[in-house]
């Protein structure tokens, strides 16, 4: 219930009222039935822009540090993170992947929306980084769409580190979904993952026009700035 306040009453009129974004391709996300939605993820506000443009209610896997923040403003912050409906995921350890599929399996199972970031953090620089494999295997294993979905301007208005986002619209692209079901019971082979990660990269990458790195972005963040890539050719 609190996440239907927060959406259309609270925080969802806010956002568009200050941010006026721009919504393309928001037909392309289905009305109902398991599906996942896989976005780049150049700020912060990201988690609260595109879910409160969407209709149905989307969960994310977030990571578990938002959950686990020191002194009041960690509680609070944890609390308004379980309130709209977010799981947290243990990124440290050997287990981790293994329980964030899990996690991600049992949203679409319960025939749910389920939104991920499928670079795993925030882009440092506002280009694209390669994909993990974690969203192919859920989307193969589950035998869902996936929708890509590009945020353009988010990085402007809250580059890493910047605690207030400035006042700028934004614009939310949705691409048509991507059907994997060619790929059925092949979520545990290398090449197969690979495959259908770089092509729900490369359908973020033609929504949003960003440069892109042929690299994971967590390295990237304690490495010095590489030069773009080009996108790895898609297999066939």
């Amino acid at each position: 219930m609190f996440y239907y306040i927060l959406k259309y009453v609270v925080l969802g009129p806010v956002l568009r009222l200050v941010f006026r974004p721009r919504i393309e391709g928001l037909g392309h996300v289905p009305d109902e039935g398991p599906a996942i939605v896989a976005g780049n993820h150049l700020s912060f506000s990201d988690h609260f822009l595109m879910p409160a443009i969407i209709k149905r209610r989307i969960t994310f896997l977030a990571k578990a540090e938002y959950f686990t923040g020191p002194g009041i403003k960690g509680r609070l912050t944890a609390a308004f993170f379980r309130a709209i409906g977010q799981i947290p995921v243990d990124r440290s350890g050997k287990g981790a992947g293994q329980s964030a599929l899990r996690e991600g399996l049992a949203v679409l199972e319960r025939g749910e929306l389920m939104g991920i970031y499928p670079e795993g953090t925030r882009s440092r620089d506002g280009r694209l980084y390669k994909g993990k494999v974690g969203v192919a295997v859920m989307a193969i294993k589950a035998g869902v769409p996936v929708i890509p979905c590009a945020m353009l301007g988010t990085f402007e208005i809250q580059p890493p580190g910047q605690k207030v986002p400035r006042i700028k619209r934004v614009t939310i692209r949705f691409g048509e979904p991507l059907d994997f079901s060619r790929y059925a019971g092949m979520e545990n082979e290398k090449a197969a993952i690979r495959a259908v990660t770089d092509e729900i990269m490369y359908a973020i990458l033609g929504l949003s026009g960003q440069e892109y790195v042929d690299e994971y972005a967590v390295k990237a963040k304690t490495a010095p700035p590489e030069k773009p890539g080009k996108f790895p050719r898609r297999s066939r």
